[in-house]
């Protein structure tokens, strides 16, 4: 069986992205094979593009899309044909036009949500989901700190934090993300050109904030480090500007008893049932209108190379999805 595919046989830039056709396997023991209506782009699929996250090359890209189950094996009994599902995990190869998929990591799609809003929300909104309810559970009445907070999950993030009485402190890089960020709950913005940690010290009065979810990387460690509160948290959970460099965990005892971690969405929902509890969490909020899900650009699925280039150069906001 033929479908269409993008492929890279080498690390670098949005050139390396190929949309060509490949010959599909046959359906393995435990997989379903699905239809995608709707593919989600992830500034993690950039790093797999680039060779940060190295995988074997040649290789297909993504880890995150919705559609329909076209066929399932004979042992699968999770999902059946003609379901609408959603999917965030590995191998990446979400972007294509069909594929062989892992049936236990289907989730159903509710009536209620859209394939397009699915397959916008599943991997950001888990990914909130976790910053916000595992790697620091944000209470009412904290002061946190959210890198990109116009961004895919940056918007996700300020609408739970702040149905859960958080106050947002959100880094953007134009006056448009500010009013964005803003618009979905952000309390206070700082520019990510000023001085962070004094800015932060301004709205906390003098406090630091609880926790900092910080997607930049190195650029931004240590001042994230330095905006938090004593036994502050500092969840760093991206590389935007390049993975942080090693630093001594003396850095830690000197700001007051710091904490760092550095989670990854697979631990958190590598069980089938948490993965289902964890999607009910987040529909859930969408349903009742506390998320609304923000699908600000859509592009063809051949036209991949270029939705990687406007995500890199911070000319998108919300949700980006292909259409196959």
């Amino acid at each position: 069986m033929k479908t269409n595919a993008i492929r890279i046989s080498e690390y670098g830039g949005p050139e390396v992205l190929e949309f060509r056709e490949i010959d599909l396997p046959e359906l393995q023991p435990g997989e379903a094979r699905i239809r995608h209506t709707a593919i989600g782009l992830n500034f993690i699929d950039t790093y797999h593009r680039s060779g940060l996250y190295p995988m074997p090359l040649p290789t297909g890209l993504g880890s995150e899309a919705a559609g329909i189950v076209e066929a399932v094996a004979n042992d699968v009994s999770s999902v059946k044909v003609g379901d609408r599902v959603v999917y965030t995990g590995r191998p990446t190869d979400s972007y294509s036009e069909i594929r062989n998929f892992d049936a236990n990591q289907l989730v159903p799609i509710p009536n209620e949500i859209s394939d397009e809003q699915a397959a916008a929300i599943l991997l950001k909104g888990l990914t909130a989901w976790y910053l916000l309810r595992k790697s620091y559970e944000v209470k009412s009445g904290d002061n946190i700190l959210l890198y990109a907070a116009a961004g895919g999950v940056g918007l996700i993030a300020c609408q739970w934090a702040s149905h859960l009485g958080a106050n947002i402190i959100g880094v953007v890089s134009t006056d448009q993300k500010a009013e964005l960020a803003q618009s979905h709950g952000c309390n206070q913005i700082i520019m990510a050109n000023e001085n962070i940690p004094e800015k932060v010290m301004s709205y906390t009065n003098n406090e630091g904030v609880a926790a900092v979810y910080d997607s930049i990387g190195r650029d931004t460690f240590f001042s994230s480090l330095d905006s938090l509160r004593p036994h502050g948290v500092m969840v760093t959970f991206g590389n935007a500007s390049g993975p942080v460099d090693p630093f001594a965990p003396a850095e830690l005892a000197k700001r007051h008893s710091l904490y760092v971690t550095r989670p990854i969405l697979a631990d958190f929902i590598s069980q089938r049932d948490n993965l289902l509890l964890a999607s009910r969490e987040l529909f859930d909020l969408v349903k009742n209108g506390i998320i609304k899900i923000n699908i600000n650009q859509k592009y063809a699925l051949k036209d991949t190379a270029q939705a990687h280039r406007d995500l890199e150069s911070r000319k998108t906001t919300g949700s980006t999805i292909l259409l196959p």
